[in-house]
């Protein structure tokens, strides 16, 4: 009985943590504008992603972090967050 017991715990998959269970999307300007009033982040970094969506990096003073993609269609969505940003200089390569 108890190595079958062994073995059912062992079964079950184990879901990881997740600081947002789900991506969590607005309209653009109410995102943006809940990251920079109720967070105090500021966009820090964005590139494009195809032809349709943009990167952004929004961070605030403490180094807290949010990933945000917006969409041509005017909806942006949180895929990512986390804590600890630092930004790095580029090397000089000579």
């Amino acid at each position: 009985m108890r190595l079958a017991l062994t073995f059912a715990l062992i079964a079950r998959p184990v879901c990881a943590a997740s600081p947002i269970a789900e991506v969590i999307c607005e309209p653009t300007e109410v995102l943006h504008s809940k990251l920079t009033s109720q967070f105090g982040e500021t966009r820090q970094a964005m590139g494009l992603r195809g032809r349709e969506q943009i990167m952004e990096v929004w961070t605030d003073p403490q180094g807290d972090w949010t990933m945000v993609v917006t969409y041509a269609s005017g909806t942006s969505c949180i895929v990512a967050m986390g804590e600890h940003w630092q930004t790095v200089m580029p090397q000089d390569p000579a």
